[in-house]
């Protein structure tokens, strides 16, 4: 199993990225949610993997954090959630917002997600509600103050952003490749997804 990938960032063709380790170059998938946040061409980047293979192929997934390794564990052990379906629910909403979601019980907010049908949506709340208790990821809190600059909303913009976007009808990497060219420091969802509209609009 490999298990973690560091070394030189080369190419970004999402949903997949190339990593040069020692001369030899890594072909990782990721989630727009690693996608967005991934330095320039050139930097060194350290990412937590996770090896599928199968008899056609051998699949290595990237994550930018471990929290995000971890849920993508739990989503794959769910019947009928393979892979591609993780990576598209990771890509969608942040990791904080799953929990609250699978905490909450709220159904309808993970149908909203590309691929999740309400029949999948209980399952992933039933399946995986008991055992996100040994991840260390706090729930996203809802209607919370937003007076003071909190560690992780930009994060949480992008994934807003990204859902809208999704809801849209743009593909998740499509999503993730628009951000690419928006700046998101600081900035609401809303202003994250004009942008993103705007960038959309001139390449179109």
């Amino acid at each position: 199993m490999i298990g973690r990938i560091a070394g030189e960032l080369i190419e970004k063709q999402p949903p997949f990225i190339l990593v040069d380790v020692n001369g030899v170059g890594y072909e990782i998938e990721a989630p727009a949610s690693t996608l967005a946040n991934l330095p320039a061409i050139g930097a060194r980047i350290v990412l937590h993997t996770h090896l599928i293979v199968r008899e056609d192929a051998q699949v290595l997934c990237g994550f930018i954090s471990e929290q995000e390794r971890q849920l993508f564990r739990l989503l794959i052990k769910v019947n009928s959630v393979g892979a591609k379906l993780a990576l598209g629910i990771l890509s969608g909403m942040s990791t904080e917002n799953f929990v609250r979601c699978v905490h909450d019980k709220d159904a309808a907010a993970l149908t909203k997600l590309p691929g999740v049908g309400k029949k999948t949506a209980e399952r992933l709340i039933i399946e995986i509600h008991d055992r996100l208790k040994d991840m260390d990821i706090a729930p996203a809190v809802v209607n919370a103050p937003e007076t003071q600059s909190t560690p992780g909303r930009d994060d949480s913009a992008m994934h807003d952003a990204i859902s809208a976007l999704v809801s849209l009808g743009y593909k998740p990497q499509e999503a993730s490749r628009l951000l690419q060219h928006v700046e998101m420091n600081g900035q609401s969802s809303e202003a994250i997804i004009k942008s993103a509209l705007k960038v959309a609009a001139t390449a179109g």
